[in-house]
């Protein structure tokens, strides 16, 4: 691991950008990939009702990757944050334990998932016509909710082996599985949400395998043991409470898409659009959306060894770096997409279906306004990121929170009420909280970075007294 830490300590940050945020990017995009590849074979096979059944089973994926993350980000950082301070004899522990919880909490969910299946789909906002395709979605890709987990979140912890090349196979496979078997079971079988559930979980399945093949054989910083596997509490509240800021940004992302989708079926019900409609858009809007996303939290997960260890290690100047590339990059992605989303709503709408002509109309207003200030908030994910890679977890959730609950659920409710008709007052809550959280990142971020200048003269200045 010698030769690794001097790479992340002394090799241009450029490019150990490109090593580990490309890898990192292509596995967050496979990973939208697979909710968005179901979606479009629904959207051919079954219509829109099947692509509102697939918003409404969204929110159990969220809930999936809060978890993922929470042992992914948070068991990377704790393991790049020891061994920039050189502590190798508990740095091992926090991927093992991290291994183990990821299992766990995948097993954990299935069983919920399927004991309280239909309460929780009334719950997330199922239209009575949707609930059936819902149910007969989710009863199957729970199943693979343990696979899922260690797939989102093993990949972080390959990353941190040093080794993103492995944690871009371990998604692509399962993603190329998957898109097989959608065409097949969906389009060639005619399974409709079923064969798209079924391909699914095969492809997470298979992915979930070369994980663990990794992490029991082949990873190489570190000799990993049986007892680095066995639970410890204080190394798994240790990942907790790093990985803390990217669980609660997808918890906040959950309690939005339930009270986001309950929100377009009432006001849906009241104009013409129906219930159906808006969530049926809203799911394929945010999807679409998420690509745009993976590529900001592509680059701000692939920044994390770099800004941990030089953290660690104080060099204050590689981090900064580290840092405004890739928040320069993210922003420049989400304005091209911008354009696409201002230019183009329509012909990305008919990619997954064909709908009435208020369906198209009512997506295309969607796309317009709902992801109007997308390359300012694209800042969040990357600056969350950052302030849990230097173990500040608290200020990443704050920030994580910011945009989700402080300012998208107030707005939610209050805007329905003044602009008419309703349903539009929820789609303005979408940039008006962009707006809003963008500003809040810039200026946590220019305040960080302040401190960190402080932090670095004074330590100078004690180097001159010694």
């Amino acid at each position: 691991m010698d030769s690794e830490k001097n790479r992340l300590g002394t090799e241009p940050v450029g490019g150990l950008m490109l090593k580990f945020a490309v890898p990192s990017i292509i596995a967050m995009l496979v990973s939208a990939l697979y909710n968005i590849v179901d979606q479009l074979f629904i959207g051919q096979a079954v219509g829109t009702d099947g692509n509102a059944a697939t918003n409404i089973a969204f929110p159990l994926s969220t809930m999936c990757i809060s978890f993922a993350l929470m042992f992914g980000v948070g068991g990377a950082s704790c393991y790049n944050l020891a061994l920039g301070q050189g502590d190798t004899k508990k740095a091992p522990y926090y991927i093992g334990n991290s291994f183990v919880m990821l299992i766990s909490l995948g097993v954990l969910m299935a069983v919920i998932s399927e004991v309280f299946l239909t309460p929780m789909l009334i719950a997330f906002g199922s239209p009575d016509n949707v609930l059936p395709y819902a149910q007969e979605y989710v009863r199957i890709t729970a199943i693979g909710f343990p696979f899922f987990l260690l797939v989102g979140g093993g990949g972080h912890l390959i990353r941190a082996d040093g080794s993103p090349g492995m944690t871009m196979v371990c998604n692509i496979t399962g993603a190329v599985i998957n898109t097989g078997l959608d065409a097949l079971f969906v389009l060639g079988f005619g399974w409709g949400m079923t064969g798209a559930a079924v391909a699914t979980v095969i492809g997470q399945l298979i992915s979930a395998g070369v994980v663990v093949w990794y992490m029991l054989f082949r990873f190489k910083s570190t000799k990993l043991t049986k007892q680095h596997f066995m639970p410890r509490p204080k190394y798994i509240l240790k990942v907790m409470s790093i990985g803390l800021a990217s669980f609660f940004n997808q918890i906040a992302m959950m309690v939005v898409q339930i009270v986001l989708n309950n929100s377009l079926k009432y006001y849906g019900s009241l104009s013409e659009y129906g219930d159906s409609i808006p969530i049926a858009c809203a799911g394929i809007i945010m999807k679409v959306n998420m690509i745009v996303f993976s590529f900001a939290i592509g680059l701000g997960q692939g920044s994390q060894p770099i800004e941990s260890f030089n953290y660690g290690a104080r060099n204050y100047d590689r981090v900064r770096k580290a840092y405004r590339l890739s928040a320069v990059i993210a922003v420049v992605i989400a304005s091209v997409a911008f354009v696409f989303f201002q230019l183009f709503p329509r012909q990305i709408l008919s990619m997954f279906g064909d709908g009435t002509e208020e369906y198209f109309s009512f997506g295309e207003s969607f796309f317009r306004i709902f992801l109007f200030f997308v390359p300012l908030v694209s800042l969040q994910p990357v600056t969350s990121t950052f302030f849990t890679s230097i173990g500040k977890p608290v200020k990443g959730i704050i920030l994580s929170l910011t945009r989700q609950i402080l300012f998208f659920l107030p707005l939610l409710v209050v805007l329905p009420l003044f602009i008419q008709p309703g349903i539009f007052g929820v789609i303005y809550a979408g940039p008006g909280a962009d707006l809003a959280s963008g500003i809040a990142t810039v200026i946590m971020a220019v305040m960080e970075f302040s401190g960190m200048r402080k932090l670095e003269r004074n330590e100078r200045s004690g180097e001159a007294i010694k």
